[in-house]
């Protein structure tokens, strides 16, 4: 895979933000955005909306960091540092995604923006514990994929969104639409979780044609925080110039080098890990 260009030493590297939720186990959330941005060659900037308590095996608890906070965060970053790129994770609830929507908005950040936005719109743990209020999927829907460049829903999230089961082709390009039409500029929707072949395909759509990304599946029960490592990606490669299609790529080839780096932690699932890159001769 191409890799993403390192700045030269004393060289400020390209800036990113990433407005989510910390995993205190480490394996997905703000750490896992901040890993895969450290190891892309970027520099991460970070609003924190949520605080979970999590681990390997779940989440048993998140304490939602007030909106007007999260903003503030944003707006400091942004005002003083400058970024490239943005993406959303973990928001909790309505009042936090409409405070993000409307503080994006006003920075610059997101569709037809200087500043891309990908949103992540997460609303539950691979284990299945709740990250989202479920009040706040109309604040999803209506608020905050509107102003996506790219918004990136694993199969449970198309579901809760659009109320459309992915068993296939056919239904993933239904979804992809249904994405499309709450108004972002492009619909990923991830294959990782269709479990029906060797392969995993993303479907990527931008109201007009489709683009496809499959890699070869890797069988690993390690998977934690690969939704956020595949959207850190491709919010690094969207900061360094790429096109939509091209970041997508990006983070498709960069994702699946980190879920073959995969390592145990815990009693539960272990972490896709962008840690592969310091043992290559690629940095």
């Amino acid at each position: 895979m191409n890799l993403l260009p390192l700045a030269p030493d004393g060289t400020t590297p390209v800036r990113v933000l990433t407005i989510a939720g910390t995993d205190s186990g480490g394996g997905a959330g703000i750490q896992a955005d901040s890993r895969t941005m450290a190891m892309c060659g970027v520099h991460a900037c970070v609003a924190v909306a949520a605080v979970t308590v999590q681990n390997s095996v779940g989440v048993s608890g998140f304490h939602e960091i007030p909106p007007e906070i999260v903003a503030a965060q944003v707006r400091s970053v942004v005002g003083d540092i400058g970024i490239g790129a943005a993406k959303t994770g973990m928001l909790a609830s309505s009042s936090i995604i409409e405070a993000v929507a409307a503080v994006c908005t006003e920075v610059g950040i997101g569709k037809d923006q200087p500043v891309p936005l990908l949103v992540d719109p997460v609303c539950a743990s691979m284990h299945g514990d709740p990250l989202l209020h479920p009040e706040a999927l109309d604040a999803v829907r209506n608020t905050l994929i509107p102003i996506a460049t790219v918004v990136t829903p694993n199969l449970d999230e198309v579901r809760l969104i659009t109320g459309i089961d992915v068993v296939d082709d056919r239904t993933a390009r239904q979804a992809a639409e249904a994405l499309f039409a709450l108004g972002a500029k492009w619909s990923l929707v991830k294959g990782g979780h269709l479990r029906t072949s060797t392969s995993s395909t993303d479907l990527l759509f931008d109201g007009d044609k489709f683009l496809e990304f499959t890699s070869p599946r890797i069988d690993t029960g390690n998977d934690h925080g690969g939704g956020d490592t595949l959207g850190a990606a491709i919010v690094c490669a969207l900061a360094n110039g790429y096109s939509v299609p091209d970041a997508v790529e990006f983070g498709k080839d960069w994702v699946t080098r980190c879920l073959a780096a995969s390592y145990d932690l815990g009693a539960g699932h272990g972490p896709a890990s962008p840690l592969w890159r310091l043992r290559t001769n690629e940095l």
